[in-house]
């Protein structure tokens, strides 16, 4: 049986209709993505990291007796001259007041000090009648000697008797001086402090050690004080450096003489500043989560116009990026278009509406790019922030940019 035109002519339609709704069913939508082109340009790896300002030159003032303070004469912020302005007045303290017991046993000692006083001109008195005696007994021996009577021996024995009696004078002397002095010292201990015969003139004034300005002063009042207690700090303020605490590990990427970047620190722009000390000996700090950091110092100076930082101050906050490594002029990558497969960095390259992964060298990186050391050519195209559903060879299509 043959068939009609018209009847081919649908079972061909129908066929056609049939066959688009199963392309049409089965084919995969292009993945909307963000492309960026791959482009040549300059790379600056560097450690960041939280610094403060702190003046180069701190002088602590301290007291060097124990006393009473009277209450200081500057403010935080006032201006010193070195060797001129008085930074504090210290009254040396007095003898504490007595109690009951500590009386008793002072006039106990002053006592005794006065009957070892009798008792030392007691023996001034015999000794020096011993050494009158025995220099009479001298002379009568020499006197018989020279008439025949004695022999020389009984003149060596009055002569050593002699010596005998004048040494027994001097420690009965040496015993009245030490008599007189424990009555000394007995009396200072009893005497009552004079709290009336205060002057201007009794007090210690200590000068400050530098030109600056007061940058610390725990205490203003007046106040009694120990020797080397803290009264306050010198400093210039226009004389300043920047410390970074940084981990260990951080450090050691670093070398002196970099150059290094402070941001956020209140005024427009960045400023210039280079790796002036990277100290040799790291600190164990206890970190917020409680595990023991290796921390070390580094000390940056400011080279930018002091004109252009003005208004920073002693303990003033500053972001700081010290440059670890700068190249000019290489291929660079976006990080958020790269990712790593088994120890591999790939990407993948828009070519044709298509996505195909293709595998690259990377070289060193900051916290945005990366080199681009061998896998794709300037101008290529990459996906950024590769969905999971993106596969090789998957079809794409460029978001559209607002």
């Amino acid at each position: 049986m043959s068939l009609s035109p018209r009847t081919l002519l649908i079972s061909g339609l129908g066929i056609a209709l049939v066959g688009f709704l199963a392309v049409t069913a089965f084919r995969e939508d292009p993945v909307p993505v963000d492309l960026a082109e791959i482009s040549r340009g300059n790379l600056q790896v560097t450690v960041d990291a939280e610094g403060e300002t702190r003046v180069r030159h701190r002088f602590d003032v301290n007291a060097p007796i124990t006393g009473t303070l009277q209450r200081m004469p500057l403010e935080v912020g006032d201006p010193v001259v070195a060797g001129e302005t008085i930074i504090a007045r210290i009254e040396p303290a007095s003898a504490p007041l007595l109690d009951a017991n500590s009386r008793a046993e002072a006039l106990a000692v002053l006592h005794d000090a006065e009957a070892q006083i009798r008792f030392a001109e007691a023996e001034i008195k015999r000794t020096t009648a011993n050494a009158d005696y025995a220099q009479n007994q001298l002379d009568r021996a020499e006197a018989l000697v020279r008439s025949g009577v004695a022999t020389l021996t009984r003149v060596e024995d009055a002569a050593v008797q002699l010596a005998l009696a004048e040494a027994e004078v001097v420690s009965a002397e040496a015993r009245m001086a030490m008599a007189l002095a424990s009555k000394e010292r007995a009396e200072a201990v009893l005497q009552e402090p004079d709290v009336t015969s205060k002057s201007a003139a009794c007090c210690l004034r200590i000068l400050s050690p530098a030109n600056g300005v007061v940058l610390d002063q725990p205490n203003a009042s007046a106040r009694p004080v120990q020797a080397g207690e803290n009264l306050a700090a010198i400093g210039d303020p226009t004389n300043l450096e920047v410390v970074v605490d940084l981990l260990s590990s951080d450090a050691t990427r670093i070398r002196e003489g970099a150059a290094a970047s402070l941001e956020r620190w209140g005024g427009p722009g960045a400023l210039d500043a280079v790796v002036r000390r990277i100290e040799p000996t790291a600190r164990t700090v206890v970190s917020a989560l409680g595990i023991d950091e290796q921390r070390v110092d580094v000390r940056l100076e400011i080279t930018s116009p002091r004109n252009e930082w003005a208004g920073l101050g002693h303990g003033f906050s500053v972001f700081v990026r010290i440059e670890e490594w700068r190249a000019e002029d290489v291929l660079l990558v976006p990080l958020s278009a790269v990712f790593q497969k088994d120890g591999t960095w790939f990407t993948f390259r828009a070519n044709n509406e298509t996505a195909h992964l293709t595998e690259i060298a990377v070289g060193r990186r900051d916290g945005r790019m990366a080199v681009v050391e061998a896998g794709l050519n300037q101008g290529d195209r990459v996906v950024m922030h590769p969905p999971d559903t993106i596969r090789d060879g998957s079809t794409i299509t460029e978001r559209e940019r607002f």
